[in-house]
């Protein structure tokens, strides 16, 4: 775990857990600014940044990882794989989490019941089932086929990007986790959903997954009682795309 901290001493501590083929530090540079506030520590899921290797990556495991490192009290913040872990966290330890934000969430099943999502977890399974018996591909070539189809950036092929994307290949599948939101609907901390719009995003990315990860955010919140923000021109990574949107978001909510 990473620690950003240039604020005076007993300010409000954060927890930010990043998503998948990424570490804290990578995950919510755009978030620095906010330490001058705030105590960020910006957690390593298993397998990821600075953390050791593991078998394989799960939301499950990462949850109760964030359990005991809320200790008395934090306002918790998870991206896309790492929502999921803190929706588990959060409805496990309710009287332990300041405030909830949850970017881009990606566990899809949990909202299959909205039509765009429940069609794009039955493409993601066929996609899953057609690519079994191919043989396992490298890591550059899974990061390739990630991004590239989709009208994104390759990212540069380091040994911590390359290490990321190995965990991800092994990873416990997040669009098929079945998340229980009635603890989070009871739980009475303040609680925020952030979705890109995805209207400027590749339209091979849209289609797969983005208009299903807009239609997942917007139920979440719905079912769980959270306030949704949209933020214009960006898709999968608000908080990157457009910091000075997602960090007031956070500002006022931790200062709330």
């Amino acid at each position: 775990m990473t620690v950003w901290d240039e604020a005076l001493p007993g300010a409000p501590r954060a927890l930010l857990v990043h998503g998948t083929m990424s570490w804290g530090t990578d995950c919510f540079a755009a978030q620095r600014p906010l330490a001058e506030a705030f105590r960020l520590e910006l957690v390593d899921r298993r397998g990821f940044g600075d953390s050791p290797d593991v078998e394989r990556s799960d939301y499950a495991v990462d949850a109760e990882d964030l359990g005991r490192l809320l200790g008395d009290g934090a306002h918790l913040v998870g991206h896309s794989y790492g929502a999921a872990a803190a929706m588990l966290a959060a409805g496990a330890r309710p009287e332990a989490v300041q405030s909830l934000t949850l970017i881009e969430p990606s566990p899809l099943r949990t909202a299959a019941a909205h039509p765009v999502v429940r069609a794009a977890v039955e493409r993601i399974r066929a996609a899953y089932a057609s690519a079994e018996g191919t043989g396992e591909v490298s890591p550059q070539e899974y990061l390739r086929q990630s991004t590239e189809a989709y009208g994104m950036r390759l990212p540069e092929f380091t040994p911590r990007v390359l290490r990321a994307v190995r965990t991800a290949m092994r990873e416990r599948p997040v669009w098929d986790a079945q998340i229980p939101l009635a603890p989070l609907a009871r739980a009475r901390m303040p609680k925020t959903v952030v979705n890109g719009t995805w209207e400027t995003a590749h339209a091979a990315y849209r289609e797969f997954v983005g208009d299903a990860l807009a239609a997942c955010g917007e139920y979440l919140a719905e079912m769980i009682g959270a306030r949704h923000v949209q933020v214009p021109g960006t898709d999968h990574m608000p908080h990157q795309d457009r910091p000075d949107v997602v960090n007031e978001v956070l500002t006022r909510l931790w200062q709330g």
